[in-house]
């Protein structure tokens, strides 16, 4: 009775099921519609149009790092490898001539020459950094296309690199390691000429102070060396801040700034700018004489620059250590060399 109402319905609304659809079903149930009676008059899930919002997104496989100040020592002052990772100090060999002239006689054997030697040193300093990851942080990165290894390497060898800097212009506490601005046998520094707003700093000078003061620093350089292979055209190198550096821009009455009136009297100047010279004690403002006598005034020097050691492989996790030393600055002639401090 069923079957014939089923196929009573089924010519009267035109509904067809073909054997493709029937086929799957067991032949007690293909004509019982009684099993449409069984929906929920309302839904079980939630309602949604949408699917999830993760699968619109993208990652961008291009890293963006965190910038940090720059590494401005060897740039400034240049960078030399000395000895190696075994050597702990370098003995560096100073002569002075000496001697006195006499009048000449025939028979006369007056006058004499010599030389004084002295050996000063320097201490080495090393210093490590550990690198470690995981296995299943290393996989997890990379579904985000991080590159976790490389990534891991890239911030040790920054870190090394920033402590080395530091030490090219502080030296190493403790040592006979010194830095650029540290040096014990450099001149003490000078103080710049009071303006017309009061103090010494060039916040508030005029375009003629600030020049004033970068020439009261040439003059005090000029005037310790007596001269030797100094002057205006000489290769030099000013080095201050980079808040200091700006304020080079200032212009005076004729419409000249601290910038045009130095590359005219000093057209070998270099202007460099470094952080480190914002101290505690004030900005501080540095010029040195570039080479003399064919040789390099001062230099960088570190007895290894970076040093791989072996991995260390865990259970599930890889160690390994990385190192680097430094020498600290070398000054071979640390009376070429000038500072203002207060500016």
């Amino acid at each position: 009775m069923r079957n014939q109402k089923l196929s009573s319905i089924c010519r009267q609304f035109g509904i067809f099921l073909p054997p493709s659809v029937t086929d799957f079903t067991n032949p007690e149930f293909k004509h019982d519609i009684g099993l449409a009676m069984d929906a929920q008059p309302g839904l079980i899930t939630v309602g949604n149009n949408g699917i999830p919002a993760y699968l619109t997104n993208i990652i961008d496989p291009e890293v963006i790092r965190i910038l940090t100040t720059p590494n401005a020592a060897a740039e400034i002052y240049g960078e030399a490898q000395k000895g190696s990772w075994t050597d702990k100090t370098i003995t560096f060999v100073v002569a002075e001539s000496t001697g006195e002239v006499a009048s000449y006689g025939d028979y006369s054997e007056n006058g004499s020459s010599g030389v004084n030697v002295n050996f000063p040193q320097r201490q080495s300093y090393f210093y490590q950094i550990m690198s470690q990851y995981g296995d299943k942080e290393v996989e997890m990165a990379g579904l985000a296309k991080i590159n976790y290894v490389s990534e891991i390497d890239i911030a040790a060898a920054l870190l090394l690199n920033k402590y080395q800097n530091d030490t090219y212009f502080y030296g190493v506490a403790g040592l006979q390691n010194y830095g650029a601005l540290n040096d014990p046998a450099l001149p003490a520094s000078i103080s710049p000429i009071t303006k017309v707003a009061t103090g010494t700093a060039w916040d508030n000078a005029t375009a003629l102070e600030i020049f004033n003061d970068i020439i009261k620093l040439f003059t005090n350089l000029v005037t310790r060396v007596k001269g030797i292979q100094v002057d205006r055209s000489t290769p030099m190198t000013l080095v201050m801040p980079p808040s200091r550096e700006a304020l080079l821009t200032k212009t005076n009455e004729y419409n000249v700034n601290v910038s045009d009136l130095l590359a005219k009297n000093f057209p070998n100047l270099k202007i460099k700018t470094a952080i480190q010279l914002t101290t505690q004690s004030g900005e501080l403002m540095q010029m040195f004489v570039d080479k003399v006598e064919g040789k390099q005034t001062g230099f960088c020097a570190f007895p290894e620059k970076l040093r791989s050691h072996g991995f260390v492989r865990g259970s599930s996790s890889t160690r390994q250590k990385k190192s680097q030393g430094t020498w600290g600055m070398i000054w071979r002639y640390p009376g070429f060399v000038s500072s203002m401090l207060g500016i």
